[in-house]
């Protein structure tokens, strides 16, 4: 993690630095709001910044803001001040921490706003595989295409992949490409010089030269535009960029990792992304399972959850009763390791007892994970009964069923069933008229609404 440390803090500088790195943060300081905006402009990134209170933070989060750069902020000051805490927070600071630090509160805060502790849990012998590839592979300077389902943990497999490569002492840096904004992705990415575009108001660094000498992971790449992939094609082939507005390449040095939830190869065939782009990024493949093809490793995960957060939480330590386990282990989880986190994270503030009752697993909706099987139990079900009906049926006899179905449903209003049935309102009454002239009876309009 980078801590990037702002203003005198009355000289405790060194004892928060000293402390923060035993924690394994490397450590950078400046003096200034401005000077902190301008480090970061400049490539020199970080990833939680803490600030001295006596400072103006909610013009660092606004300078931050317009350079469209994201770090969260801890305020700090000499002794407790309440009404300088309380400030800090208005102002935009995640949390306020009294100096002379406490290297305990100094630790949870670093865990709890900058989050790297992301272990890889690992039972099943299928991620076990994933896994020794993984390995395998990290030490090359290979591209690397990380797929699998939303929540399956893709960001773990690339942090992994980085800590056991030659570059694990550089930066490592991780872009989302779906959620930044498609006009604002270049600048990102490849920089900015000034005056380049409206609001571009100084020289701006941008992810693949601040990832120099690491690694950079592209997170969800399939959401890149494919002009924007074009460009990030020949960087990767040619290991040069171009800032935006710039006048000359730059030359980097790093190792690209990209992950995607989506079948990119069907993307290709759809026009949506570029084959030869593919190729680069694709040198070796680590498709992450699903949970439900994992199923050895999700009681370690749990256990694992549970034990994070009762200690977050200050919660005795517990563990999964049988029925509890048995329900986690049945369970489908959709949401893959996102979903078992936060539903342990759950189980752990409605428990009271020794162990974790069944019940206390729960969905996001309150429902018991259980009952939730049992629905999707019967929706199955009906689902077949409802296919089997199908059978020996026309295609527009089944039509004509689905159209007045859901014209009752609307009690006959024909705006509502073309929207529901995804069709016009012209296509809707051409086909009620036909319906009409063959003698079928057709729901008449809702009041005031014209046939």
């Amino acid at each position: 993690m980078r801590l990037l440390i702002v203003g005198p803090l009355a000289g405790q500088i060194s004892a928060a630095t000293k402390i923060a790195m035993r924690h394994g943060a490397k450590v950078s300081h400046v003096d200034t709001i401005e000077q902190a905006t301008g480090a970061m402009r400049a490539g020199k990134g970080a990833d939680l910044l803490m600030v001295d209170a006596s400072l103006d933070i909610a013009a660092l989060i606004a300078a931050n803001e317009a350079e469209h750069i994201v770090a969260p902020i801890v305020a700090a000051g000499v002794g407790v001040h309440p009404d300088i805490a309380a400030r800090a927070i208005r102002q935009g600071a995640k949390e306020y921490i009294s100096l002379p630090p406490d290297a305990e509160l100094i630790a949870a805060i670093l865990a709890a706003v900058c989050d790297d502790e992301r272990p890889v849990i690992v039972e099943d012998v299928a991620m076990k595989q994933v896994i020794a590839l993984c390995d395998q592979v990290a030490a090359s300077d290979a591209s690397i295409l990380i797929t699998g389902e939303s929540g399956v943990g893709k960001e773990v497999i690339a942090r992994r992949v980085h800590q056991k490569s030659n570059r694990a002492e550089a930066p490592f840096i991780a872009v989302n490409c779906a959620a930044i904004p498609e006009q604002l992705l270049e600048s990102e990415l490849f920089g900015h010089e000034k005056g380049a575009f409206t609001g571009a108001v100084a020289r701006r660094i941008g992810k693949f030269e601040e990832a120099d000498g690491g690694t950079l992971l592209l997170d969800e790449i399939s959401e890149m535009d494919l002009r924007l992939q074009a460009k990030l094609l020949r960087a990767i082939q040619e290991r040069v960029i171009d800032r935006v507005g710039g006048q000359k390449p730059v030359r980097v040095n790093i190792r690209i990792l990209a992950t995607s939830n989506r079948d990119l190869a069907q993307s290709v065939r759809e026009g949506e992304f570029r084959e030869d782009l593919l190729y680069r990024l694709n040198v070796v493949n680590l498709r992450v399972p699903p949970l439900r093809e994992r199923r050895a490793d999700l009681v370690a995960l749990a256990d694992f959850f549970i034990e994070k957060y009762a200690k977050a939480n200050d919660r005795a330590a517990r563990r999964l009763s049988a029925g509890a386990r048995e329900a986690v282990l049945k369970h489908s989880w959709p949401g893959n390791v996102r979903e078992l986190e936060n539903a342990m994270h759950r189980a752990i503030l409605l428990s009271s007892g020794e162990e974790i009752a069944e019940d206390a697993i729960r969905a996001p909706d309150g429902a018991p994970v259980g009952a939730r099987r049992d629905a999707a139990a019967r929706a199955a079900e009906a689902a077949n009964v409802a296919t089997r009906s199908l059978v020996g049926r026309t295609v527009s006899e089944v039509e004509q069923d689905l159209i007045l179905e859901t014209l009752t449903h609307c009690l006959g209003n024909r705006t509502h069933a073309a929207h529901i049935l995804g069709i016009s309102i012209r296509t809707l009454r051409n086909k009620l008229k036909l319906y009409t002239d063959a003698g079928v009876e057709v729901p008449p309009p809702a009041a005031g609404q014209a046939a």
